[in-house]
């Protein structure tokens, strides 16, 4: 199937030499110029991935980023940072609002495509895929219940929200109680090994796993100068 590409950028020359690039690889693409259309695009048109530059009119792309995030529908979706901001700084926040990886201009459109098909790739390995008989991966610890299988996560018999990334830290913890896995090891397992990510990274998604499971994330642990646990 046809990926499609939205590339979201204010300057027409590097939409137009992206476009060009990634069509002849076989990607569908469209363009907007500024955040509140991309996220127009993104509502009427089913997106596979989004490259998105930061300093532009209107939104800019680190709000275009918090809304793919908080919308359900699209919390899923890979985005890539190509931009001209180079400060750490810049890079740490993209990465902690959910950027699955980040480019500083100027890059060559073959380097381009070549992250767009491995973000992809990676965001493919990840995606949960029902056996035949339909039964699905589940760990259940008190009250709280995670669900692989349909990427669902129950507190309470309550239904609460996690993106990916977060699914997958959460579920890798509570399906290995007691166990301590240091900060590389979560990297790798939830991010893949070819994802442009640092450890602080990691923290910050523990932080936003434990607010929204309040009381019962007081389980996932710290382990000082280790990493972290979850305590059955």
């Amino acid at each position: 199937m046809t990926k499609t590409v939205l590339i979201v950028d204010d300057e027409k020359d590097i939409r137009d030499l992206l476009a060009y690039n990634l069509s002849k690889e076989g990607f569908a693409v469209l363009t907007a110029a500024e955040g509140n259309e991309a996220i127009k695009m993104i509502e009427d048109h089913p997106v596979g991935l989004v490259v998105l530059d930061i300093m532009m009119p209107g939104l800019d792309g680190y709000e275009v980023c918090k809304q793919i995030r908080a919308n359900e529908k699209t919390a899923n979706l890979p985005i890539l940072f190509l931009t001209a901001k180079s400060a750490e700084l810049d890079q740490l926040l993209a990465l902690e609002l959910g950027a699955d990886d980040y480019i500083q201009k100027p890059v060559s459109p073959r380097i381009l495509v070549a992250r767009v098909k491995s973000v992809l790739r990676r965001s493919n390995e990840n995606t949960p895929i029902l056996p035949e008989d339909h039964a699905a991966e589940k760990v259940s610890i008190d009250d709280l219940e995670v669900d692989r299988g349909t990427y669902r996560v129950k507190l309470s018999g309550k239904e609460l929200f996690f993106p990916r990334k977060e699914f997958e830290l959460l579920f890798y913890l509570v399906s290995h109680p007691g166990r301590v896995f240091s900060r590389d090891a979560l990297l790798n397992h939830v991010w893949g090994d070819g994802a442009f990510v640092v450890e602080r990274t990691v923290d910050v998604h523990i932080f936003k796993v434990r607010d929204k499971l309040g009381k019962m994330g007081e389980r996932i642990e710290t382990v000082k100068g280790v990493g972290y646990r979850f305590v059955n």
